[in-house]
């Protein structure tokens, strides 16, 4: 549990972020329009960046692909599931009118459409997590190829 404290910290923080960026759309009106999220995708990889670049300097030359990776995972994923679960409370709790102004269309024709919304969220996240994680772990994983002089 030692290792994953890091990771739990950063991932918290990385959700306050994800919250804090949300909120400042929202009090513009710009919360419905998706392609803000994009910029989620940023954040989350700025947080599980940092967390595998402190990670490896904590660790130093016990550092492996593996401890990174499950840093990272581990970043990304508390970060999208605190992040899910407050954008369902803000959904059905503080605005519940949002998910109707989000999709117009949608929201008619099916009856469950929070779940598919919270569902959708959630695994945007632990998408962007997995793909993101493994591509820094590419910078900063130890290269098996002798040095040439």
């Amino acid at each position: 549990m030692k290792n994953l404290t890091l990771p739990i910290r950063y991932g918290i923080v990385t959700s306050a972020i994800l919250i804090a960026y949300f909120l400042i759309l929202s009090l513009m009106g710009k919360h419905t329009n998706v392609f803000y999220s994009l910029f989620n995708g940023i954040i989350t990889g700025f947080g599980i960046y940092e967390t595998i670049k402190y990670t490896r300097i904590r660790q130093g030359k016990g550092f492996s692909y593996g401890s990174g990776f499950t840093a990272g995972i581990t970043t990304g994923f508390v970060a999208s599931l605190l992040f899910t679960i407050f954008f369902a409370f803000y959904a059905t709790e503080l605005n519940s009118h949002f998910l109707d102004e989000l999709s117009k269309v949608w929201a008619k024709d099916y009856k469950n459409f929070q779940g598919i919304v919270f569902f959708t969220v959630a695994v945007m996240g632990f998408a962007t997590t997995l793909v993101l994680t493994l591509s820094f772990m590419q910078l900063f994983k130890s290269s098996n190829n002798p040095k040439k002089l």
